[in-house]
């Protein structure tokens, strides 16, 4: 990014100032300035506080941060009254996880968004937070209202593992969709019990992997404390920010454009073909806001 460039806090939004600019990444479009406001908004926060000294999530930063993204994604001044735009008090709503167990979603990312869901109404027997158990969870299985919240890291079938792939669980045969490097991970959001109930997408990037190899794709050596959550609606848009990161993160390590061992085509595919929403960078309204050093995007 230009140093000029300017950084778009949450009283320059409300005041409808432009736009920042993403970069382009392999296979995708590249982008433009704009201030078209029917893009995909997604909501870019970081802080520095957001992990400890031994790397452990800070529970009361992530909830001011959470609060913060929502307001900017609904254009909002109050955490209370933007939440009320996304849940209702009558809403039976399942929080999908994940649980992968080298890095699984925060504890404290999961209990700051239960505890705004409780904030609006909603009733704790009607929310729970589940990951590979939600086919038999009783919350999920009458839910009205999802949210999807998982950490962005580098995938060995699908290239990244994102919100589009953390619904994966919500079929009996996760398998069956590994083909072609998971291209068509957008189909399981079709599904009688998903379909038109995601109302946020919360991409945790506290901390992020941006490198791997081998089906279990883990390396502490590429894992780095980003200390932000990518914030939003449309699961393609979210993901493919998510996507900038990791590749901006490769280009600054390595210091070369390095491609991704699988490719993530899954991201475009959901869009393109089964338009869940826009993997295109000129269709996507970034704002950020927060901690800057080293934002990468």
């Amino acid at each position: 990014m230009d140093d000029k460039e300017r950084i778009i806090t949450r009283r320059d939004f409300m005041k409808g100032t432009a736009l920042v600019v993403l970069g382009a990444a392999t296979g995708f479009p590249s982008v433009v300035h704009s201030k078209n406001t029917q893009k995909s908004r997604v909501v870019l926060i970081r802080n520095v506080n957001a992990l400890d000294v031994h790397s452990r999530p800070q529970m009361e930063v992530i909830e001011q941060m959470l609060d913060e993204a929502v307001m900017l994604l609904v254009s909002e001044d109050d955490p209370l009254t933007a939440w009320k735009q996304l849940i209702r008090a009558n809403d039976v709503v399942g929080i999908k996880s994940n649980v992968w167990h080298y890095l699984p979603t925060p504890t404290e990312l999961e209990e700051a968004i239960k505890n705004r869901v409780l904030s609006v109404g909603v009733p704790d027997r009607n929310i729970d937070i589940d990951d590979r158990g939600v086919l038999r969870n009783p919350v999920f299985r009458k839910a009205t209202a999802l949210i999807n919240t998982r950490p962005v890291r580098t995938h060995h079938w699908s290239g990244i593992g994102g919100c589009i792939k953390n619904y994966i669980m919500f079929t009996s045969a996760p398998y069956a969709y590994h083909g072609d490097s998971c291209a068509d991970l957008g189909k399981v959001w079709k599904l009688p019990h998903v379909k038109g109930k995601t109302r946020l997408i919360v991409l945790s990037a506290l901390k992020a992997q941006f490198h791997g190899r081998g089906p279990h794709h883990f390396d502490r050596r590429y894992v780095w404390n980003y200390k932000g959550l990518i914030v939003g609606t449309d699961p393609v848009a979210v993901d493919r920010i998510g996507l900038e990161l990791i590749r901006k993160k490769r280009k600054a390590h390595f210091g070369e454009e390095r491609n991704l061992a699988t490719p993530p085509h899954h991201i475009i595919y959901a869009d393109t073909r089964h338009h869940l929403g826009t993997s295109d960078l000129n269709k996507i309204e970034l704002i950020r806001t927060g901690w800057q050093k080293d934002i990468l995007i």
